[in-house]
């Protein structure tokens, strides 16, 4: 688009380019504005400087302040040969500044590499298009294998074991109620917000993923396990941690990979696959020690029946500063009378 309020050098200018370009012409500066925004928006404009009331320097300050032309790049043509006038329309975004009279050749020179700069960066903006694009795809095909990774694993962990599914949701239960009362309490409550509870949630159900590793003549086994086969037992938080590594990120596999590796960690130390004592094992896996090992102790095992709520109950109180962490066993204490429901209700 050529602007001048100057009908000769319109037409000069416009002859100058017709035979190899499509013009739009307009004879004021208010006119360039309204141009510039009709379809189809100039790959450039040539503008005039020295126009009556909106002069070139206003023009290409609103054609840069309007998300609409602020890309179109401009060329300000002009008598004006001063560096400062110079200077101030590039400062104003001006891709060139050429002073009257211009020479066709140089005109036509500055003309062809700014569009094709402008076709340049229009090709590279559709290819990064299509690369977020594909990217936006190839996470949408990670993050559907990851779900169905996982919806394997649980599956097959349910063939295994047919209690698997229904212990899934009585942890998440379980854990939701220690979560309700824990929150009150000082040294969680800064931890527990809403959503880092609901993360929690969603990663618990995979604690014991890595037991499908684990023999079925092991998991199976009517009687005490020997030192071999306790080994092979005590692998599966560590080989749950690693698959669950593998997978595509999500906001709650950290939490599945730390409940997966450490739930069998205790509060005194003693417990595997790394011994964390205390505060150093993170707050959802000492919750979840105190639900898988409530869940446990109430569903029959090969080697056992399943005991009474209320020496589970016992059980669990017994280990207090021992095997879990004292404020979690009080939490336990206050709501797990309501647990027995909670199981009648999952199987």
């Amino acid at each position: 688009m050529i602007v001048d309020d100057n009908p000769e050098n319109l037409s000069v200018v416009g002859e100058l380019l017709l035979p190899r370009h499509a013009v739009r012409v307009a004879n004021s500066g208010a006119r360039a504005l309204q141009l510039a925004r009709m379809a189809p928006r100039p790959d450039l404009i040539l503008l005039d400087v020295m126009m009556p009331g909106m002069d070139g320097f206003d023009v290409l300050r609103a054609l840069r302040d309007n998300p609409e032309t602020a890309d179109i790049p401009v060329v300000l043509l002009t008598a004006l040969d001063s560096a400062e006038d110079e200077e101030r329309g590039l400062v104003l975004g001006a891709a060139d500044y050429l002073t009257k009279p211009v020479r066709p050749a140089v005109l036509l020179a500055r003309v062809a590499r700014l569009l094709a700069q402008r076709s340049d960066s229009r090709r590279q903006h559709a290819d990064m298009q299509q690369l977020a694009a594909d990217l936006q795809q190839q996470q949408a095909e990670l993050l559907a294998a990851r779900d169905d990774t996982l919806q394997a694993l649980l599956q097959m962990q349910d063939v295994r074991d047919p209690d698997a599914a229904r212990h899934r949701l009585r942890s998440q239960a379980y854990l939701r109620s220690l979560c309700k009362v824990l929150r009150r309490n000082p040294r969680f409550a800064g931890l527990m917000d809403e959503r880092e509870v609901q993360l929690v949630l969603r990663a618990a159900p995979l604690h014991d993923i890595g037991l499908l590793a684990v023999p079925d003549r092991v998991l199976d086994k009517p009687g005490p396990l020997d030192a071999s086969e306790r080994q092979l037992v005590q692998r599966h938080a560590q080989l749950g941690a690693d698959v669950l590594a593998r997978l595509a990120p999500a906001p709650w596999l950290p939490w599945a990979r730390a409940i997966a590796h450490g739930h069998h960690e205790r509060w005194d130390g003693a417990g595997y696959p790394g011994g964390l004592a205390g505060d150093a094992i993170p707050w959802p896996v000492r919750l979840m020690a105190v639900v898988d090992t409530y869940d446990a102790l109430t569903v029959r095992r090969p080697h056992r029946q399943a005991l009474p709520h209320a020496d589970a109950r016992a059980v669990v109180a017994s280990e207090r500063e021992r095997q879990f962490d004292p404020d979690v066993v009080d939490a336990f204490l206050e709501v797990c009378d309501d647990w027995p429901a909670i199981g009648l209700r999952h199987g």
